[in-house]
């Protein structure tokens, strides 16, 4: 008996694809993280978001307010220097980013087909985000160095049990679009 082959690592076309960086705000990347820290994530998410600006492919970033309050905690904000021109802010109010955020409509208005997923915490907000972009339709791909939860049994839980059936896992070095 032979082993499987090995699922082939997707090659993005940036024209129908977006980075979708979820909940990566100062006082979210601070928090104890594991299997990488916070700082680890954002790094990560940093060079990705850097190489799909490059290829011309979309950045989406969604961050998390509080309903309800009338100020919003200190670091709330995106991390310093993450948001850049041309990238999609979106403002949840829930666990995922698509409920009530009208993200859905603003990915098919730039012909978005695929998603690449990272962001914190990789069982909440990014697994959240992940389902209900799956019932919509959408092609997935989760960067597993590019996320944490609170601890690493979280994390692994999704990306070696849930996400491998949504879509394909791969790391940031596997991210690639075709050559110009």
């Amino acid at each position: 008996m032979t082993a499987p082959e090995a699922e082939p690592r997707p090659v993005l076309d940036p024209a129908r694809t977006a980075l979708v960086l979820v909940d990566l705000m100062e006082r979210i990347v601070a928090l104890p993280l594991e299997p990488y820290k916070g700082t680890e994530v954002l790094a990560v998410a940093e060079e990705l978001a850097a190489s799909f600006r490059k290829a011309g492919a979309l950045v989406v970033l969604v961050r998390v307010e509080r309903p309800g309050v009338a100020e919003q905690p200190p670091g709330s904000g995106l991390a310093a220097g993450l948001l850049a021109e041309g990238d999609l802010e979106v403002v949840k109010r829930t666990t995922g980013g698509f409920q009530g955020t009208g993200l859905d409509e603003r990915l098919r208005e730039h012909g978005v087909s695929t998603l690449v997923f990272g962001g914190i915490a990789t069982n909440l907000g990014v697994e959240s985000t992940a389902r209900a972009a799956d019932d919509l339709g959408y092609r997935l791909v989760f960067v597993e160095d590019a996320m944490a939860a609170f601890t690493s049994a979280e994390h692994d839980a999704s990306v070696r049990l849930d996400f491998p059936r949504l879509g394909t896992v791969v790391t940031a070095g596997e991210v690639r679009f075709p050559e110009r």
